[in-house]
């Protein structure tokens, strides 16, 4: 078993909201939140009292403890308002894919049982049709503004009383994020206020901010990462979050150079496009101080060519997964230069780990030696709403979560992850399920059968390649036909990006497809 260098922290009992925003009079009048953008800016003072009136307003409108809230929106300045008065309202915040289609959004709320909706009304058409086929949904409000829809700008004159909820950080759910898990189809993961706030204090010590730090949210705040690394963590220590509502290089590079951004938390394609791209020598960059890439992995020569372009420490990586809320491991931010090569970092602390044979569960591997990675920590999910077995599979009787993924760790205690046995293909750092695409792709009328792995294209992004069996009356039917087909159901980072038609689909004799084969086949 490794165990963590650093010290234990104790649990954190504390709702989410207090947990990151209970210093916010200390912070007072410095910026919390920036646009990108447009420079609107938000104090830690506004924030605080921003969420509690329209948490005061969520209340009157009928929002409940044990409800749940779907949090629909693109990165801005409004979100994180939104989340932390959705959880002062005593709600569960299910937090969704801004690029989902109606159809994938209505399926998540009808799982999550979400009666309220939050969203932007760029996105209000979506929201409205993924209601109608979920159904329960009570209202829907907008972050902006949209005729016959009630704005959180308004909602901020509410005269009601701020609500007082008695929510139990040990049971009460505050975000509930959808991930697949190791297989399968997106599935809720329950994450209690202490599983996340204990989480953010495990991870203080090694991933420090201080007010004065300047962090660049980019990446989603819908993802669990982007939830910690870019939202809960940096308002938590009084550091300045600065919001792009996507990734677009320009915009990206010219809000380092004039927010000043001191760090920078990233998935891989935005370290190879600084590590590659000519525009980057147009900007100046010179007030970062360290880059972190997590979210998939991250090939070691690219982070080497990106720190040395930008004449920074070594690119730092960081490991977890959504059922972890989300980390266990993380390059220390001043250990960067002396982390080997490929590392995803440390044990953070109050964090255990097992490294067990593949062809034998029940045994434990030592140094340098390859088997899937297992974790137990205040920080593991509650489990998977509704679905016991599916937890059940993912979290042993003795509280080991069984991440399937491959890895070693060496004399020193850094892990590197070398393989996956768990099917899920991460596209730019989005999960994408093979099981939800091979059953769309069942649905076509020219398609036999179905099977579809992650490979990797010339820019090292996981795509999803579909291995697809024509009917016999369908022998006309192209690889462009396909795409297309998927690609007008399916948010567009599902989309597959590469047909191969085969004769049939290997299978197991319990009918579990034989990835393994098709892998040898690109």
């Amino acid at each position: 078993m490794f165990r963590s260098e650093y010290a234990d922290v104790p649990p954190v009992e504390l709702p989410i909201h207090e947990a990151v925003l209970g210093r916010a009079a200390e912070y007072g009048d410095r910026p919390a939140l920036i646009d990108g953008t447009d420079g609107t800016t938000l104090s830690y003072e506004q924030l605080d009292r921003f969420h509690r009136r329209i948490a005061a307003a969520l209340a009157e409108a009928g929002v409940r403890k044990g409800d749940v809230l779907a949090l629909h929106s693109p990165n801005t300045i409004a979100f994180p308002t939104a989340f932390y008065a959705a959880t002062r309202a005593g709600a569960s915040v299910t937090t969704v894919h801004p690029l989902a289609t109606a159809e994938e959004f209505g399926k998540q709320l009808r799982d999550s049982a979400a009666r309220w909706i939050v969203t932007v009304s760029p996105l209000l058409e979506t929201a409205r049709r993924a209601a109608e086929i979920a159904g329960g949904v009570e209202e829907i409000f907008v972050c902006d503004s949209a005729p016959g829809h009630r704005s959180l700008i308004d909602m901020l004159a509410s005269a009601a009383p701020e609500p007082a909820v008695d929510i139990d950080p040990v049971e009460d759910v505050a975000a509930l994020p959808y991930s697949s898990g190791t297989t399968g189809i997106p599935k809720g993961v329950m994450l209690t206020h202490r599983q996340i706030a204990t989480n953010l204090a495990q991870l203080a010590p090694i991933m420090p901010a201080n007010p004065g730090d300047r962090i660049l949210a980019v990446l989603p705040f819908f993802h669990i990462y982007g939830l910690t690394a870019l939202m809960n963590a940096p308002l938590r220590q009084g550091a300045t979050v600065v919001v792009l509502p996507r990734f677009e290089l320009e915009t990206f590079l010219a809000a380092i150079q004039n927010h000043r951004i001191t760090g920078l938390f990233v998935a891989p394609p935005i370290v190879l496009a600084l590590a590659k791209h000519p525009l980057v020598a147009q900007y100046d960059l010179s007030s970062l101080t360290h880059i972190v890439s997590a979210a998939a992995p991250l090939d070691a020569k690219l982070a080497a060519a990106c720190s040395e372009r930008l004449g920074l420490p070594p690119v730092g990586q960081a490991y977890g997964m959504t059922e972890l809320s989300p980390g266990t491991h993380v390059v220390p931010l001043d250990a960067m230069s002396e982390a080997p090569p490929g590392t995803v970092g440390k044990l953070i602390a109050g964090t255990e780990m097992r490294i067990v044979s593949l062809d034998d569960p029940d045994k434990d591997l030592g140094v340098d030696e390859s088997g899937e990675i297992v974790i137990r920590g205040p920080q593991v999910m509650k489990g998977y709403l509704g679905r016991p077995d599916a937890t059940a599979q993912m979290i042993d009787p003795d509280g080991w979560l069984h991440t399937g993924d491959v890895g070693h760790v060496d004399a020193d205690g850094w892990l590197f992850v070398v393989d996956r046995v768990k099917e899920l293909i991460k596209y730019k750092g989005f999960q994408v399920a093979p099981a939800e695409l091979e059953a769309l792709l069942l649905t076509h009328p020219g398609i036999a059968d179905a099977a579809v792995i992650g490979v990797y294209n010339e820019d090292n992004n996981e795509v999803p390649h579909a291995y697809v069996v024509r009917q016999p009356t369908a022998t006309d039917l192209s690889e462009g036909e396909v795409m297309m087909y998927v690609a007008e159901r399916v948010a567009p980072y599902k989309r597959v990006r590469r047909v191969t038609f085969i004769d049939g689909v290997p299978r197991a004799a319990s009918g579990k497809i034989l990835r393994r084969e098709l892998r040898e086949r690109t």
